[in-house]
């Protein structure tokens, strides 16, 4: 151990200045792909090449005073920002949002079963700022951006696509109201205060029974096709559609938290979840894991171990995720996992 841990020292600057070469350290020889037992002197490249391509002072010996060394291939290392950075072609897992809002998870590609054109999924509130149909906070072709607004995404730079639709979604509270009842509601609190009256109105909506929630969801279309990829980031190609039974083993990709693991713990749940200080949504038919996300999440496809897609993230606390049962969401918007 000593003896390796000597040689490296006195080798690295030699062998980081090779052409190629991106890291040196210690670790297990592999050899015809297997790994053994025996300790050896790793130099990582930026690819493996034939040796006829690499200048003798290039090439790493196959021992260093008398210790073996391993070649392996990582590619460029870089500092891992790029969820939260511009990506072309954009890829699921990465920075995404209305050109209103600050920042969500470009969730999947998916394909629109009457046109077959690929569109990006994710929230309603990253794509579509939470609107509820006519408060006037989203309409169809507005600016989608990658990366989001929080992280640095303008409209001039960064738009991606246009808002092509999304599920309206009902809420309790103090939330937008249309344009005519917000006129009225001014109207007579102008009249109050001419009257000193210390009475004030406010328009405040409240769902009936029955009008819960089934989805958070929405969708984009790319101003280009080839600026988005379907392969999730770091997890890759969805496979299918899934169930998310009690105690299933789930991922995700996110623009925070990166790739999270877990387990299903509720199904069929009924939550409230707050969209802001004064507004609350009822969503019915959920799926709940732990701790999996946090903000900025919002949108990352859940899937399976076999990379089968069974939920859309979209709300969660310091202790439980929240997700959307993907089967009613490719439903409600029309669209297919896969391209037909």
């Amino acid at each position: 151990m000593d003896e390796i841990f000597d040689v490296l020292k006195d080798a690295t600057w030699q062998i980081m200045s090779m052409e190629n070469v991106v890291g040196v350290g210690r670790g297990y020889k592999t050899t015809a792909g297997v790994r053994t037992s025996r300790e050896c002197i790793v130099v990582m490249v930026k690819k493996k090449l034939p040796k006829l391509r690499l200048k003798a002072e290039d090439m790493v010996p196959s021992e260093l005073r008398g210790v073996p060394t391993d070649v392996i291939e990582v590619g460029e290392l870089r500092f891992l920002s790029e969820r939260q950075s511009q990506m072309r072609p954009a890829r699921p897992g990465v920075s995404l949002g209305h050109y209103r809002t600050t920042a969500g998870t470009f969730g999947a590609v998916v394909w629109d079963v009457k046109t077959g054109e690929p569109l990006i999924l994710s929230n309603n509130h990253v794509l579509a700022n939470a609107t509820s149909g006519q408060d006037g906070k989203a309409r169809q072709g507005d600016p989608i951006l990658q990366p989001g607004a929080a992280d640095g995404g303008t409209v001039e730079r960064d738009k991606i696509a246009h808002l092509e639709r999304f599920i309206p979604i009902e809420m309790t509270g103090r939330v937008p109201a249309c344009m005519a009842s917000r006129s009225i509601e001014l109207a007579m609190n102008k009249w109050l205060s001419a009257t000193r009256s210390p009475v004030r109105v406010e328009v405040v909506t409240r769902s009936l029974a029955g009008t819960a929630n089934l989805v958070d969801a929405a969708l984009a279309r790319p101003t280009n096709p080839r600026l988005i990829d379907g392969d999730i980031l770091e997890l890759g190609e969805v496979k299918g559609l899934g169930e998310a039974g009690l105690g299933l083993r789930v991922r995700k990709s996110g623009r925070t938290t990166g790739v999270t693991e877990g387990e299903v713990q509720v199904v069929d749940a009924t939550v409230n979840v707050i969209y802001s200080d004064n507004a609350t949504a009822t969503f019915t038919d959920q799926i709940l894991t732990g701790k999996m996300g946090a903000g900025g999440d919002s949108g990352s496809l859940l899937v399976d171990e076999k990379m089968n897609a069974v939920g859309l993230l979209f709300a969660g606390s310091d202790k439980s995720t929240i997700y959307n049962r993907i089967r009613t969401v490719v439903d409600m918007l029309g669209v297919s996992l896969r391209r037909r």
